[in-house]
């Protein structure tokens, strides 16, 4: 039976004039792209130590439980952080004439992704790198180094030795800058209240320190993180590792 005009018009009227409850906004699905993200922000904007299962919860919106359908536990996100970091580095073909300047350059991008997440280095030296983004950065650093007519064993060391040097020197910075941040903390001193504490040493106990503390406190910007990093690709070809046997090796 056909419906009236008029009936429809009075019917969609009713409907506007109708106060309805508004429609729930329904949450986006957890997954490990977004727990990434929000352990990402944690890091960004409170430092690498408010990092937990449940201040990762807390930005997604939902409780610690939630998170387990996707992650192991806190170490499964260090390494879904670090590898994600991971994927913003470039990595260039290996070219054997320029080894030094791509090496280099991959360290400085690594140094540059940690310091965006203060202390987040500390997830990078508490894991072996079996994640396949952070592997990816590992296979292109030493097809450079080896490119470079590394020999290979030295070349495994070396990747080791500048990703250990890397992340501690961004640990550095982050934790100076936190101690910094507290506006009571006296126990960082810029370098001009070091170079008058080196100085006012007795000569007779530190001659070197009094002599050298202009040398000791030198260093701006990333003077210091690129002597390092030149200290040890200097070295590379000239000497090959000693492996010792299990016998051998007391450590």
């Amino acid at each position: 039976m056909p419906v009236d005009p008029k009936q429809r018009r009075a019917a969609r009227h009713a409907q506007q004039t109708t106060s309805a409850a508004p429609p729930s906004r329904r949450k986006a699905p957890i997954t490990v792209d977004r727990i990434t993200d929000a352990a990402l922000e944690v890091v960004a904007t409170q430092g690498y130590d408010a990092l937990t299962m449940r201040s990762v919860a807390a930005v997604l919106d939902t409780g610690p439980a939630s998170l387990y359908a996707h992650v192991v536990n806190k170490a499964d996100i260090d390494e879904l952080i670090i590898g994600r970091l991971c994927t913003r580095l470039v990595l260039p073909e290996p070219d054997p004439a320029a080894w030094r300047v791509q090496i280099r350059d991959v360290c400085a991008q690594m140094r540059d992704q940690y310091l965006k997440y203060p202390g987040i280095s500390r997830a990078a030296l508490a894991m072996a790198a079996t994640n396949l983004d952070a592997m990816r950065v590992s296979e292109g650093m030493l097809a450079i180094l080896l490119a470079g007519d590394i020999e290979p064993q030295t070349a495994a060391w070396a990747m080791d030795a500048l990703g250990l040097y890397v992340a501690a020197y961004t640990l550095e910075i982050s934790l100076v800058a936190q101690r910094q941040s507290k506006s009571d903390d006296t126990w960082v001193i810029g370098r001009d209240e070091l170079v008058t504490r080196f100085t006012a040493l007795p000569a007779d106990q530190f001659p070197q320190t009094k002599r050298y503390a202009a040398e000791l406190t030198s260093g701006t910007g990333y003077q210091r993180f690129d002597f390092a990093l030149d200290l040890i690709l200097d070295n590379l070809d000239r000497r090959t590792p000693t492996i010792a046997t299990p016998a051998d090796d007391s450590r």
